[in-house]
């Protein structure tokens, strides 16, 4: 008579146990709200800024990163060269209308999610260019996350904004899902064995 044998994950001493639940296996038993958490902890320590430098603030911007205000303790280390590989853009200094389109196009090939950061009088709001030829916010052109004031705003102060924009990724949540959910990593598998 065939017997039946199913695979089990049994407890050894390197899989740690805390309380009653244990960790390892192929299940993981867990609340939708606490992985949506973990990846948006995850991703506010990780944000990779585009190098977009339009004037002025651009030598304020390159100064976080420099040894002096270390950008990379709040891990946003690799300023990116293109925006594929970016998800912060950071808009310092004045925009000009001409400008506008090259700053849509590449914000449109950043993956998502992504975030936008308008440094300084200027991009925030025009600044003392009440003209023609600049535009009145980056806002205009772009969906823009956080402001920072100043003329040029010091290096210090776009490190605030970066703080800010963490705290506010951590916050985002989809849908509030309070229910356990088990995920299955791997199924099990019955297999008949011969006595």
């Amino acid at each position: 008579m065939p017997k039946r044998v199913e695979t089990l994950v049994l407890h050894d001493s390197s899989t740690p146990v805390f309380g009653d639940i244990q960790k390892g296996g192929n299940v993981v038993v867990t609340s939708s709200a606490t992985l949506l958490d973990t990846v948006n902890q995850a991703r506010a320590h990780s944000l990779w800024p585009v190098t977009f430098g339009l004037a002025c603030c651009a030598i304020e911007m390159m100064a976080t990163a420099s040894s002096r205000f270390d950008l990379a303790r709040f891990g946003s280390e690799a300023f990116r060269a293109t925006p594929r590989q970016a998800d912060v853009m950071i808009i310092a200094g004045r925009l000009s209308k001409k400008m506008a389109p090259v700053l849509r196009q590449i914000y449109d090939q950043m993956p998502e999610p992504k975030w936008v950061i308008s440094m300084g009088a200027c991009a925030s709001s025009g600044g003392v260019y009440n003209n023609y030829a600049i535009v009145q916010g980056a806002d205009q052109v772009v969906p823009v996350d956080i402001y920072v004031p100043g003329c040029p705003p010091s290096p210090d102060a776009l490190i605030y904004a970066f703080i800010k924009l963490q705290h506010k990724i951590k916050r985002q949540t989809m849908k509030q899902n309070k229910s356990l959910s088990i995920i299955e990593l791997k199924p099990r598998e019955v297999v008949e064995v011969q006595s």
